[in-house]
């Protein structure tokens, strides 16, 4: 069945099993919480400040855990088959990083950790398609290389991701993304689609005309020697002696009976000439010739470039030049993501690389786009996102009139906690997960920490004088004390813009926690107070319903006469 996960796809990954995909699209991001200043401003019509340490680069060699992972490194990738050389590289390479560029070098092993595991799910007839901007796609491509297999790199794809860039000085515009493009042994699936010609390149090459219609001559012969017939002298002309073979092109083979197959080559030739398909040269030492007739068109290249303006100058069609993967302006499948892609140009990667009812993968999903690709064109799909608002958001849009999927029927979606004993067992499971799931559940952005500051989220409301923030805390399993309230009431008054606090915790708070808050005070705004900290619970959340009391949803409501815009309501508003 079709798959949405919420969690951490290196975790999903580890479960999936080995060679469980054929393809894979990925567009890892390089700061992650770029899609949370979006959602938020869909919430509120505001942008999130932008130096909001929700929305700091996500990168870090702070935490210890990325310097554990540093060290187990090279023997992760030695129990997964990728070479000494390899690893000698990449360990000489990061070492320079840690004193150069710390934050590239978590982001790198952030990335290797993630490419190991894909290796494992992809199937050998499969294919990976890297999606990334040129910014760090060299050191990518050479991880690439080391754990799939340098050998079985195929193509890096140049992309058109924008218009123009015409504010900038010392440098050129950068309105390319690059595609690496690799599969998972020499054996794989590839049947590209192909592009039309233009007028001006028919009335520039195609001169001649028969009864097939219009035709160029092109050469019968390709590059270098071949044993066997292909080599063979054929009616006095050896393509050997001028270093190449016969080498009779699909289109022609369309006129022979069962378009060629159990017949040889020199069959071939002599069929073909028959019916004056073949013209040989009228000067000597010339090579004979084909008649190519004006076909479909051109196999994709690999520059995927929307050309605007272009507008009936391809022939057969009336579109401008790879209109099929233009990049997003005003369409309506827009949704404002920074880093959204056209499902066009899923499309196109989908159609390629893998056949009908094949296993699509994409393990950084966000609003979805990958999927919705894989559904339009008949693919069985996995999704995976670390956002909550974005699973969300794709299960939505599945469900809604577009797609009219049904839930549990057609698709699933796994790892939102649907009940206290799953929200303990995603605690027990993953604390940060389970952390960052709290958060987001009750419409934060969770936060990276910085120094022991108790700041597991914040809540961003609009005062229309200017956002201020509810700072969160996350208590999972230990045991609850007033201190904790006493923490959170310090970090409110120390932090700029913050003016209430929101405590998330498993258990019930104890009377002198709820004691030690009422202390804190109240917050007003225009004649309504609000409890500078407040407590919710899992079960408040989860089976309650309930929310925190922000001044947004009443200046929502008060403004807009609708309902307030709560967390669980966010995605039928929008």
């Amino acid at each position: 069945m079709n798959k949405l996960f919420y969690g951490d796809n290196l975790d999903i990954m580890r479960t999936m099993g080995q060679n469980t995909v054929d393809l894979i699209y990925l567009d890892p991001p390089f700061n992650s919480q770029q899609n949370y200043n979006l959602l938020y401003k869909t919430l509120t019509g505001r942008p999130v400040p932008e130096l909001a340490e929700a929305f700091c680069d996500t990168w870090s060699m702070e935490d210890p855990k990325k310097e554990d992972l540093l060290r187990e490194l090279p023997k992760l990738l030695a129990e997964h088959g990728v070479g000494d050389y390899f690893i000698q590289f990449w360990s000489g390479l990061m070492q320079t990083l840690r004193q150069t560029n710390p934050q590239l070098l978590a982001y790198l092993i952030y990335m290797i950790e993630r490419l190991v595991y894909l290796k494992v799910i992809l199937k050998p007839s499969g294919s990976i398609y890297l999606h990334c901007d040129p910014t760090a796609s060299h050191y990518i491509k050479i991880m690439m290389d080391g754990i799939f297999g340098h050998k079985n790199f195929r193509n890096e794809v140049i992309w058109r991701r924008t218009n123009a860039h015409n504010k900038l000085s010392k440098q050129y515009g950068p309105i390319h993304d690059v595609l690496l493009f690799y599969s998972g042994s020499d054996k794989f699936y590839f049947n590209p689609g192909k592009t039309p010609y233009t007028k001006a390149y028919i009335e520039d090459r195609f001169k001649y005309t028969d009864s097939h219609g219009r035709y160029q001559t092109n050469y019968l012969t390709g590059p270098e020697t071949r044993k066997g017939e292909s080599g063979d002298e054929w009616r006095g002309f050896n393509p050997t002696a001028n270093g190449r073979h016969w080498a009779i092109p699909k289109g022609l083979r369309q006129f022979l009976p069962d378009e060629g197959k159990g017949m040889k080559t020199m069959e071939c030739l002599e069929a073909l000439l028959n019916q004056d398909l073949i013209l040989f040269p009228k000067k000597k030492g010339g090579q004979p010739m084909y008649k190519q007739y004006i076909g479909d068109g051109v196999p994709y290249q690999d520059i995927w470039a929307y050309q605007p303006n272009t507008k009936g100058v391809l022939i057969k069609e009336d579109m401008c030049i790879d209109e099929d993967v233009k990049y997003l302006e005003d369409e309506d499948e827009r949704m404002g993501y920074p880093t959204q892609k056209p499902i066009g140009l899923l499309k196109r990667i989908i159609t390629t690389s893998s056949k009908s009812d094949e296993v699509v993968f994409d393990p950084f999903c966000g609003c979805g786009t990958t999927v919705y690709a894989a559904q339009q064109t008949g693919r069985q799909w996995i999704g995976c996102d670390i956002a909550i608002l974005s699973v969300r958001l794709i299960r939505e849009t599945l469900s809604g009139p577009k797609y009219g999927l049904t839930e549990g029927i057609e698709f699933e979606v796994d790892g939102i906690p649907a009940s206290v004993e799953q929200a303990k067992e995603l605690f027990h499971r993953d604390p940060f997960q389970f952390e960052h799931w709290f958060v987001e559940r009750v419409g934060g952005f969770p936060t990276r920490k910085t120094g022991d500051r108790g700041i597991d989220g914040k809540i961003w409301f609009d005062t229309f004088d200017e956002l201020k923030s509810m700072i969160l805390s996350v208590k999972g399993g230990e045991a609850l004390t007033p201190a904790m309230v006493r923490d959170l009431r310090g970090t409110v008054a120390d932090e700029e813009n913050a003016e209430l606090g929101g405590f998330l915790s498993m258990e019930e708070p104890t009377r002198g926690m709820r004691e030690a808050a009422a202390r804190a005070g109240r917050f007003e705004y225009k004649g309504v107070f609000y409890d500078r900290i407040q407590f919710l619970t899992v079960k408040d959340v989860i089976e309650d319903h309930k929310d925190f009391h922000t001044p947004s949803k009443v200046a929502t409501r008060l403004a807009t006469k609708q309902r307030s815009i709560a967390y669980d309501d966010y995605l039928t508003v929008r």
